[in-house]
């Protein structure tokens, strides 16, 4: 518009453009990247049966009520009923690495009377007349529980979770299995607990939008005053009878002033940082290509480098305050190792000496041993060998046969797939000491003890759940003598052991010295059971398959508490679970570095204890603050001071600032539901947190692994990250300020949802310390000194309307005001943007309490940023009074004077840029 346009039409609508261009062709390359992820996932093959014949189709043509064959090594498309499998009685296994980040098989079993029915004469024509009815519970998020009942041919049959295929799990070693269609799509329990997507916006971009805001509203009042000296200095101009009167438009000094409101909007357009957009973009990008060509987190075992999958929070990584941490293959190997024993009271073993270290026993002598065994204990093996000790071979015979594992026999040494890696540690330890499990059936499993194959009867398996703590089998030998063997948490088997039991008292101090060198322990046991119990006992067992799902489980829990009694201790197993290089120092480090890091696994509470002592997250004299304790504090007045009075308790000692730093929070997901429910507990379970050394959270689902995310968030101000290697870290991963993905050899869904992915737990070091402080300082002082070049470059129109008399009049030529953000001072600011350092990553890594800096927000807060704009106010009064004295009556014209405001201002935002980029780097050394 020529009426009020002082400056060219390009000089404000080039950089406008630019913003809209750059940011609308980066977010649909995301749109788009996320399209074609979607649609390779929906449209896999699978097979549907579709008029008594299977036709393949795709995942996203599923539907409710559809039979499915799965083959091996097929990822299950949706939550399906399991009716009958290629394997004896219609057993399968499944991985569920993308479900819980755990790479050990997990066996699932279809109904009897689908699979006496479905496999008699295996069909399609079979399956298609299958006409059952299935009445189950609503889509939700509840991963490890289903209740439900299949309605066929008059009879009511209950379904559970070991009925059920999810979607997302891999069927492993398994020809084919066949499956109905229960949920799909966004119903199914995984996609229930992936949670929506999330736009995530940096603190530095909120604070960026409310300066921007600020300038904004300061521009608006300051071209309404210039307009109202327009209009004034019009009118007195109209009443002087001046010459100058024809500058006056239309005779009207009030319309004058309007038009030049709106010349001065465009003439100080360059306050309103637009291009700072743009130019923080292409900043967030080379911070990320940073970050990927870090050799130093790359990974040789699968070939994998860091990588920034989102490049608009590098800043962020800078401020994390709270790290929320997945357990299972992300601060583990999952790789477990049998390294001591108490067996009657006699300890086996030596954990002093590492696994890598351990001198292996001759164990030519069995033909199963497959080696790996990091336990040497040669007085055990001659002691089972010469059969002196009864309670050593009854010990292993209980590891042989009190478990879920499966044998795979693809050579001449079974392999064995197990549900957690504890089983397959402790049924390979028992095989490679002569105890071999060789098969197992729905009604038998078969042992090879030292070379003689056993047969048992298996009578009923008492299964494992976090409730119990214990799993139990009662097996009927091959003598006819009913046994029971017991292995559970030490807590749940000592007050289930028979009156005066020999070797309990050794047994006590074995499991004191094996929690101090932080093993896993498992008691295990043995019972002798009557005919008579047996036959009373599986009578009432048999009328619970007809009660309702509530009442059912109440009297198996009686049921199995009543067999598991008397029991006679044997001995204690411990086991190693080996964390990942660097773990405890990592956690070490960015402890020091001032972040709050807490632990979030679906493990039991006291492997995740463990973890935390073997990791050094927890102290040896840590105190575990538990659920009841911590609920009585809550439900007090002053949960403060009872929180005090509980550490003193154990910590009188200990000088108080530093008590609560030796007290963790331990909870389970029920304890955390119970805690959900009561939101006023909130802010005040925080602040107590706040004040401990870590929180443990135990048998958590990915929703509430999400509800602890959002929980931090909500009452503190921290910055939140989580880290996580599988599907059910996913949730988490979104909900978190920043998410990281682990690139180990899990699954993939949490790195194709995280902001950055990692190959080891151990890269966090440099992705924080060196590479999130260094972008978040680069970032701090670009957006300072932007901030302040423009102001104080467009500033000097303000002054120089004083002696224009308002008229919108530009004191630079055309051409430098579009030059003048974009060529003349880029270079310098974005130098300092993209390679400032005040030290090197080495001393970034030795001296982590540096990082503090970012998570105080110290250089990036409103007063910060306001400090630098009333700088460039002060700035651009100097860049133009001084050259204006200078130049007032002489013979130099308005030119001159210009093209000198205009150099300058370059020389100044220049030097002010290389001072703090290369003096103010060293006097910050020097001063730490």
């Amino acid at each position: 518009v020529p009426a009020i346009s002082s400056i060219p039409w390009y000089i404000s609508i080039i950089p406008l453009l630019s913003v809209l261009s750059v940011r609308g062709v980066k977010d649909l390359a995301n749109d788009l990247t996320r399209r074609r992820s979607d649609a390779e996932i929906n449209s896999r093959p699978c097979d549907v049966l579709i008029s008594q014949s299977f036709t393949a189709a795709q995942w996203k043509d599923l539907c409710v009520g559809d039979v499915l064959r799965i083959h091996r090594d097929q990822i299950i498309p949706a939550d399906l009923l399991l009716l009958c499998s290629s394997e004896p009685h219609s057993l399968c296994y499944v991985e569920t690495a993308d479900i819980d980040g755990e790479t050990n098989l997990k066996y699932r079993q279809a109904l009897s009377a689908t699979h006496n029915e479905l496999t008699t004469e295996p069909s399609e024509e079979t399956l298609a007349a299958f006409d059952g009815i299935i009445h189950c519970e609503e889509p939700n998020k509840r991963l490890y529980t289903f209740r439900g009942q299949l309605h066929w041919r008059g009879a009511c049959l209950p379904l559970e979770n070991d009925h059920i295929l999810l979607r997302g799990t891999v069927l492993r070693n398994t020809e084919f299995a066949y499956g109905l269609v229960i949920y799909t799509g966004a119903d199914s329990k995984i996609l229930r607990n992936c949670g929506k997507l999330r736009v995530k916006t940096t603190q530095m971009e909120k604070v960026l939008n409310r300066v921007v805001g600020m300038i904004l509203l300061c521009v608006l009042v300051v071209t309404l005053l210039e307009a109202v000296g327009c209009g004034v200095f019009m009118s007195w101009v109209i009443s002087e009878d001046s010459f100058l009167s024809s500058l006056v438009v239309n005779g009207d000094p009030i319309y004058t002033a309007f038009l030049t409101f709106w010349s001065y909007i465009l003439l100080l357009s360059p306050i309103m940082p637009i291009t700072l957009y743009i130019t923080f973009e292409v900043v967030h990008v080379v911070h990320s290509m940073f970050i990927g060509w870090d050799i130093k987190m790359y990974w040789d075992q699968t070939d994998r480098l860091a990588q920034a999958r989102n490049t608009s929070l590098n800043e962020e990584l800078g401020q994390v305050g709270y790290l929320l941490s997945d357990k299972t293959g992300t601060l583990t190997q999952n790789q477990l190792l049998f390294r001591q024993c108490c067996i009657a009271g006699e300890i086996y073993g030596d954990v002093s000496v590492s696994a890598e270290k351990t001198e292996p026993m001759n164990l030519s002598w069995n033909p199963f041993s497959c080696g790996g065994l990091c336990m040497s204990a040669p007085r055990l093996v001659e002691r089972l060998r010469e059969q002196q000790c009864p309670l050593s071979r009854q010990f292993f015979t209980a590891l042989a046969l009190c478990h879920t594992v499966m044998a795979d026999w693809k050579t001449e040494v079974p392999v064995y797939q197990a549900a957690s890696p504890d089983e397959e540690a402790l049924v390979g330890a028992a095989r490679e000491l002569g105890w071999v499990f060789l098969s197992r059936t729905r009604d038998f499993m078969v042992v090879s003890e030292l070379g003689v194959t056993r047969q048992y009867q298996l009578l009923a398996l008492l299964d494992f759940t976090s409730k119990r703590r214990r799993m139990s089998v009662l097996v009927r030998e091959p003598d006819g003598e009913l046994k029971l063997y017991c292995k559970g948490a030490d807590i749940v088997i000592l007050e289930r052991l028979e009156k005066d039991c020999p070797h309990q008292e050794k047994t006590e101090r074995a499991l004191e010295l094996f929690a101090q060198a932080c093993l896993r322990t498992l008691c295990v046991a043995v019972r002798s059971v009557s005919e008579a119990s047996w036959e009373q006992w599986s009578k009432t067992l048999a009328l619970s398959a007809s009660m309702k799902t509530c009442d059912r489980e109440t009297l198996l829990e009686n049921l199995y508490d009543d067999m598991e009694r008397e029991l006679q201790l044997l001995g204690v197993t411990a086991i190693e679970d080996r964390l990942q290089e660097g773990v405890p120092e990592t956690i070490a480090l960015l402890q020091q570095a001032g972040l709050k890091v807490w632990v979030l696994t679906g493990d039991k509470k006291e492997t995740a204890v463990n973890i935390g002592y073997s990791c050094k997250l927890l102290d040896p004299d840590t105190r575990l603050l538990e659920w009841q304790e911590l609920r009585q504090i809550l439900q007090s007045p002053d949960p403060g001071v009872s929180f005090f009075k509980a550490r003193q308790r154990e910590l009188w000692a200990v000088d108080t600032e530093s008590a609560g730093e030796k007290t963790a929070v331990v909870l389970t997901g029920p304890e955390l539901a119970v805690l959900d429910q009561k939101p006023e507990w909130g802010a005040t379970f925080m602040s107590l947190a706040e004040q401990c050394q870590s929180v443990l959270c135990c048998r958590v689902t990915p929703g509430q692994k999400s509800d602890i995310v959002k929980l931090v968030r909500k009452h503190t101000s921290a910055i939140t990250m989580c880290i996580g290697d599988g599907a059910n870290d996913v949730n988490m991963i979104k909900t978190a300020h920043v998410g990281v993905g682990l690139a180990g050899v899990e699954g993939g869904q949490a790195v194709q949802s995280a902001d950055f992915s990692v190959a080891q737990f151990r890269f966090l070091q440099r992705l924080l310390l060196v590479h999130g402080r260094w972008s978040y300082r680069r970032i701090s002082f670009f957006l300072r000194y932007y901030l302040f070049k423009t102001c104080c470059f467009a500033l000097v129109h303000i002054w120089f309307g004083f002696f224009n008399g308002f008229s919108a009049q530009t004191m630079y030529e055309n051409w430098f005001i579009g030059l003048y953000t974009a060529f003349y001072t880029a270079y310098p600011v974005l130098c300092m943007a993209f390679f400032e350092q005040d030290v090197s990553a080495e001393s970034s890594l030795k001296w982590p309490e540096l990082y503090m800096v970012g998570q105080r927000q110290e250089l990036s807060n409103l007063v910060i940023i306001s400090a630098s704009l009333f700088y460039a106010v002060y700035t651009s009064l100097v860049l133009f009074f001084i050259p204006f004295g200078v130049f007032y009556n002489t013979a130099y014209d308005y030119q001159t004077m210009a093209v000198t405001v205009a150099m300058a201002a370059i020389f100044t935002v220049t030097i002010e840029v290389s001072i703090n980029f290369f003096y103010g780097r060293k006097l910050s050394v020097f001063h730490r």
